[in-house]
């Protein structure tokens, strides 16, 4: 990977980023990093810190990693010692409250089945709006709340989401059908084998049990393969999982072959943001084009189901934790930069009022190279776009597919963009953005649309029903605050 270049107003981020409360990374070290300390947690080691899990019994890997991990990733791993050093992948892991973050994990406990990642999203754990009740209607949604989910959600009670990562589809729907019945529709009296033909072969993948009350708290649990959450991550397939972890989320079991697969993921949401971005802009212009990749071509933006407010909302109060996610990936891209004079604070990163200024390199080159390491199922689909608009013959274009396919049994591929990438790279700035949002409008609506056509199949007509109330008076109560902004 290119080394990236360095100015004078850059600054390295420092604290509010690199601490953890539990043992799992022990950053310390990093408080008062140095020049290099983004760099050292997405593509370098650090010679301070531990193994990055304390479930792994292997030592942490003492040489240097390959500094192509990017370009030759591998997947087929089980430890985390086999990440490509110590430190890969921490800022992945938002910090959140303690005991918030505790009553979380116990929800976890309560499945038998085996749950090899796990992770906690939306605004259920991630507030998107000022409080606006008080703090004794927490318990209108949930039943009996711990003390830490009333402190957490103040006076807005959300139910909160979950995705369950498991290697055996059919096995843990058995396994959690025998225990949790009453989590199930009707879908589920035709056993596991039923349930699991509807989540893996309609859809995206996940089979989601909505309005499920565990320690007295009101949740909502989507069940995945962890091959088809690593292939979405990694190729973008249908950006149904990869959208939710390019936004904020609170992973609570961790797994190694994941972690790789969504720093794949961030760094490609942030190549991708970049080509729709002018040669200037700020943090919430990058961080808001991010979060509305997912939601090009989802069919719920287009009907009075969802608050036309939510992307601004969900960058607008969690800003801090998008840097975390981002800023390391930043530092290490040789095309953009961190360039304003607000850096000079060491306090900015944490502020969640600041806005900063950055800039990128528009060069055909490194913009070209940013379209050859976008994810292999969206890339392709690009490439087809630009094979219709530049009218090359068919035999010409699978010539220069396979030229330039990441696979290859025979040599080490550095992905940089030809001549190809080039040409897409010159078009006028515009014209990539219409082609870009097309790609990932594509990708989304299909997967998007049948994931939420066998939600009554899934959920039962019952609970589909109330989950569509439930976002229709999101969608008019955001309208009105919109309306209200605007009077």
């Amino acid at each position: 990977m290119a080394v990236p270049r360095f100015h004078q107003t850059h600054l390295r981020i420092a604290s509010p980023f690199l601490s953890y409360s539990r043992p799992i990374y022990n950053t310390s070290s990093l408080l008062r990093p140095r020049a290099s300390t983004f760099r050292n947690l997405t593509t370098g080691p650090s010679k301070e810190s531990p193994a990055p899990s304390s479930s792994s019994s292997t030592p942490p890997p003492t040489s240097i990693p390959p500094a192509d991990w990017e370009d030759n990733p591998n997947y087929d791993i089980s430890k985390f010692s086999q990440l490509p050093h110590t430190n890969f992948g921490v800022n992945q892991h938002i910090l959140i409250n303690d005991e918030f973050k505790e009553s979380l994990r116990q929800v976890l406990w309560n499945f038998r089945a085996p749950i090899r990642y796990a992770f906690a999203y939306g605004s259920g754990v991630f507030p998107q709006a000022k409080p606006s009740a008080s703090p004794s209607s927490a318990t209108s949604i949930h039943s009996n709340p711990p003390s830490a989910v009333v402190n957490a959600q103040g006076g807005n009670p959300k139910m909160i989401d979950f995705i369950f990562g498991v290697s055996y589809t059919q096995h843990w729907h058995s396994l959690n059908l025998h225990e949790h019945r009453d989590h199930y529709s009707a879908l589920g009296s035709l056993g596991s084998g039923a349930v699991s033909a509807v989540q893996d072969k309609w859809g995206a993948g996940v089979y989601f049990n909505p309005y499920v009350t565990i320690n007295g708290t009101l949740i909502k649990y989507g069940v995945v393969n962890l091959d088809t959450l690593c292939t979405d991550l990694s190729q973008w397939s249908t950006l149904y999982l990869a959208g939710r972890l390019q936004k904020p989320v609170k992973i609570l079991r961790d797994d190694p072959r994941v972690r790789l697969a969504n720093q794949v993921n961030l760094i490609s949401a942030l190549r991708t943001a970049l080509l729709l971005l002018p040669p200037s802009f700020t943090e919430q212009e990058l961080y808001g084009t991010i979060a509305n990749i997912s939601y090009m071509g989802d069919p719920r933006m287009s009907l009075p189901t969802e608050d036309p407010s939510k992307v601004a909302n969900i960058v607008g109060h969690n800003l801090p934790n998008f840097r975390r996610l981002y800023s390391p990936l930043i530092e290490n891209l040789p095309n953009v930069d961190f360039n304003d004079t607000k850096c000079s604070n060491p306090d900015w990163a944490s502020d969640p009022t600041t806005n900063i200024r950055l800039t990128q390199d528009m060069s055909p080159v490194k913009r070209g190279n940013m379209v050859r390491r976008l994810p292999k199922s969206f890339r392709s689909k690009l490439y087809f776009q630009y094979q219709k608009k530049f009218q090359i013959p068919q035999l010409e274009f699978n010539k220069m597919i396979e030229a330039s396919a990441d696979e290859d049994a025979t040599r080490i591929n550095k992905r940089e963009g030809g001549g190809f990438e080039r040409c897409i790279a010159s078009e006028p700035p515009d014209d990539l953005r219409g082609e870009v949002r097309g790609v990932i409008k594509n990708t989304v609506s299909w997967p998007s649309t049948s994931q939420s056509l066998k939600g009554p199949l899934t959920a039962g007509i019952g609970r589909t029903w109330r989950y569509m109330g439930e976002k229709i008076n999101k969608y008019q109560e955001g309208k009105r605050k919109t309306n209200e902004k605007r009077d």
